[in-house]
């Protein structure tokens, strides 16, 4: 049945035992650009100081590979809680690069100041004035002003389910 398969893909019988020789309906696939750290939402707060990030405690030690194009800064989070459902939910991977730019209705991980710990939200900006959003409409604090009190850490450029 080789031949016949091998017909049936547009390919030689060759090809399919040992492969060698042309395969004419093939395309390349994509080319993944880097692999990212998994981190802790701790470790997202404190990412954007002077720091190796082998020097932070608790990093997960995993390697992601980012599906799309990102900065060489780029970390991977989990995803954890609820404020971000129904479009992100618990156990998300989210990818975030630093030096995409961040505008209205990205979403962003944000620093808080006074707190070493990062949060997940979407920027919403209108005029002057900078907020952070849940996308949970049951969440209590609908709107969280930007009035100097947190960093934009980095926009979200891929999420996705670990498997």
């Amino acid at each position: 049945k080789i031949n016949e398969l091998a017909c049936a893909l547009q390919t030689t019988p060759e090809y399919l035992r040992f492969g060698v020789g042309d395969i004419d309906n093939a395309s390349i696939g994509p080319s993944f650009k880097k692999s990212i750290p998994l981190i802790s939402y701790v470790q997202a707060g404190a990412w954007a100081d002077i720091h190796d990030v082998r020097d932070i405690e608790d990093l997960y030690n995993k390697n992601l590979v980012c599906p799309v194009n990102c900065s060489d800064s780029s970390f991977a989070l989990r995803v954890t809680g609820v404020s971000m459902e129904p479009k992100f939910t618990d156990g998300d991977l989210i990818f975030v690069d630093p030096e995409a730019s961040a505008e209205n209705g990205s979403y962003v991980v944000a620093r808080l100041e006074d707190e070493n710990q990062a949060t997940f939200k979407q920027l919403i900006i209108e005029g002057s004035q900078r907020f952070l959003k849940p996308l949970n409409k049951d969440w209590p604090d609908q709107l969280i002003p930007i009035n100097g009190n947190c960093t934009i850490v980095g926009k979200v450029v891929f999420a996705g389910k670990e498997f």
